[in-house]
């Protein structure tokens, strides 16, 4: 069996997912695109990981994403004649990765390729990337796009991580998928299962990697509009300008923190901020582990975790003024820890993990019939 991933450089929603596959097949080989070594956890970085081409090109570690043309021709340069099982997790390039004849091949899709469809004003528009960075991502496009299309085929069963995403899959490639949700570490997050956690302390909290469709600008601007404090945890390409956007307003930026420091900031927090659409969003599902509840824009995966009155609040726009009256209005008493913790852990990581398995066996079982 083979594991192909994106890249591995942080661990974020995708990798998480990629872990867990890794405890289920040890043995399992794993391939992709451009390995930081220590970036990921030690579960991830004790097998045997092939990396592409792009392992070796200039700078990559800081700017791999310009390279982004230059991707398909690296998934598909894997040899992967000796595995009768291909497993990609992919957002990007990983399901065009090219199976063996006769090989069976499940793509566990978080999206459609993010860069080239929904999200490519978010990584290539006006102030997102250099003139040039702009001019060669635009020109790219649309081969991209066809040759996101056409490599769908090479895909046996599609898994998506939502409903959400398996709409998007169904529009993009024309094909439908199998829901399974990612996993929620929901034991490190509520260690003591149901134990009340702690009053809540001044502040609220945002937790993602600094993208530009995570829209952690509206947070921000909410934050200095509403007088409140906030943290923002995480690291990512949009660093500096959302440093500079932060300038004379009460936001604290924090790196990446590790799982016991992190259930501190979820446990401490008044409420995590989710202002972005995303695919599905794990960090909503920390947070309510950890008993608190979640501010998020009603779209994407966030409208399949978050319960208005239950589990948090639902904004109709990405208005910074929208949110700041949210943060004024916000009572975070009215939320019941039990019930966060409860909708959290229907999405436990033991769960993916059983029917990630399950729909595997089920997907060789028909592969093979005659």
């Amino acid at each position: 069996m083979a594991l192909v991933h994106d890249w591995l450089t942080g661990m974020r929603g995708g990798e998480k997912c990629l872990e867990v596959l890794c405890e289920i097949f040890p043995h399992a080989d794993l391939f992709t695109l451009l390995h930081v070594p220590g970036s990921v956890s030690p579960r991830i970085e004790a097998r045997r990981i092939v990396t592409s081409f792009v392992q070796r090109l200039p700078r990559v570690r800081s700017g791999y994403r310009r390279y982004l043309p230059l991707f398909p021709r690296a998934v598909e340069s894997f040899d992967l004649g000796a595995y009768d099982l291909v497993v990609s997790t992919s957002h990007c390039v990983a399901k065009g990765a090219r199976p063996a004849p006769g090989a069976l091949h499940v793509c566990y899709c978080h999206t459609p390729m993010r860069y080239v469809w929904d999200q490519f004003d978010a990584y290539f528009g006006p102030g997102r990337a250099g003139w040039a960075t702009r001019l060669a991502a635009r020109l790219a496009r649309p081969r991209l796009q066809r040759w996101d299309v056409r490599s769908a085929g090479r895909v046996h069963v599609f898994v998506a991580n939502s409903e959400n995403v398996r709409r998007r899959i169904r529009r993009t490639y024309g094909r439908d998928a199998e829901v399974v949700p990612p996993p929620v570490d929901c034991a490190a997050f509520a260690p003591r299962g149901l134990e009340p956690p702690r009053p809540a302390g001044d502040y609220f909290l945002v937790v993602s990697a600094f993208a530009g469709y995570k829209r952690i600008d509206v947070a921000i601007e909410a934050a200095r509009l509403a007088g409140v404090r906030l943290l923002v945890v995480g690291h990512g390409p949009e660093l500096a300008a959302l440093r500079r956007r932060a300038r004379g307003a009460p936001v604290e930026f924090l790196p990446w923190q590790p799982a016991a420091a992190l259930s501190r900031l979820y446990a401490g927090c008044r409420a995590l901020l989710f202002p972005g659409e995303e695919d599905f969003g794990i960090t909503p599902l920390e947070c309510m582990s950890a008993g608190r509840p979640v501010l998020a824009l009603s779209a994407g995966g966030a409208l399949e975790t978050v319960q208005p009155g239950v589990t948090g609040v639902l904004l109709p726009s990405t208005s910074p003024a929208v949110w700041a009256q949210a943060l004024r209005d916000f009572r975070d008493e009215a939320f019941d820890p039990a019930a966060l913790q409860a909708q959290a852990r229907r999405f436990d990581r033991s769960l993916y993990a059983e029917r990630m398995r399950e729909l595997l066996d089920r997907a060789l079982q028909a592969h093979r019939r005659p």
